[in-house]
């Protein structure tokens, strides 16, 4: 994720800018290209770490505009409730930017950043924006999937309503297993995990990996725990894999696994998943 992140920073150029806002669907960079990069960021530029993993809400608006002191309320409300990263765009000074700031400072570290000055009027100019607000909402993926042009309260709870989906809808992982149908008796069959994290994660050894299988006495397996390098990493995914066999008869095997996830910005998290498998030997 995190150089599918820099490829995003690096590259959108400003012919697309001056095109007028992005269409849903369309990739969207954390930053834009040149005419973004020239932009005064009142703390510091957009980060691809803090970013990952969350929705991302351009916020577009003008001081002295009614609208946007509203729509400025809700803004700090979702960052608030977390799962958003909010780049905010303030035609105006920075005095005015302060205003309409939702980032508060040291309340919202982490969690996005403010642009304003020159290279702000020349970029809402460029998006075809007159005063806002407006917003571009994207989702983890880095694809559009709202523009909002208004401060009408009918398409600002739209807005929201989007935005809560989306965060609902993201996962961390995902996992998968495959246990035994019908094996013969003594014949070696086997009980796999697999955990798919998402994009922006990489799994963490400074947290315990273990895979165990509860077996009853009659079925012998090559390993009944399997920790560290045991388990099998392959970029995003692990496999977890324990062979046994066992003579006729009706079981039921539980599986369960454990390991650890880190963030870009290296904050570190744990997963879980278990089942269990019924099968006969026959």
């Amino acid at each position: 994720m995190i150089q599918r992140l820099a490829i995003l920073l690096a590259i959108w150029t400003a012919t697309a800018a001056a095109q007028g806002m992005p269409k849903v669907g369309d990739a969207m960079p954390l930053t834009g290209g040149a005419d973004w990069a020239k932009l005064t960021w009142t703390y510091n530029a957009p980060s691809a770490n803090d970013a990952a993993g969350k929705i991302v809400i351009h916020w577009f608006c003008s001081p002295k505009v009614s609208a946007c002191a509203d729509d400025l309320a809700r803004l700090v409300t979702m960052r608030e409730a977390g799962g958003v990263y909010i780049v905010a765009y303030i035609n105006g000074s920075m005095r005015d930017a302060k205003k309409l700031d939702p980032i508060r400072e040291s309340e919202g570290v982490g969690r996005g950043t403010v642009a304003t000055g020159p290279g702000v009027k020349k970029l809402f100019k460029q998006l075809g924006i007159a005063k806002g607000p407006a917003s571009i909402v994207v989702d983890v993926d880095g694809k559009v999937k709202l523009v909002a042009t208004s401060g009408d309260l009918n398409e600002l709870d739209s807005r929201d309503t989007i935005v809560k989906q989306l965060i609902d809808a993201i996962q961390l992982f995902s996992t998968s297993n495959q246990g035994p149908k019908t094996p013969k008796p003594n014949e070696k069959f086997a009980f796999t995990f697999k955990v798919e994290l998402a994009n922006w994660l990489s799994y963490s050894k400074k947290t315990p990996m273990q895979y165990t299988v509860s077996v009853p006495k009659e079925i012998k397996c090559d390993a009944t725990k399997l920790t560290g390098d045991q388990l099998k990493i392959d970029g995003r995914t692990l496999t977890a894999t324990v062979t046994c066999s066992a003579p006729r008869g009706n079981y039921q095997v539980r599986g369960e696994i454990r390991f650890g996830y880190e963030n870009p910005d290296r904050t570190t998290g744990l997963g879980n998943d278990g089942a269990t498998w019924t099968f006969e030997v026959k």
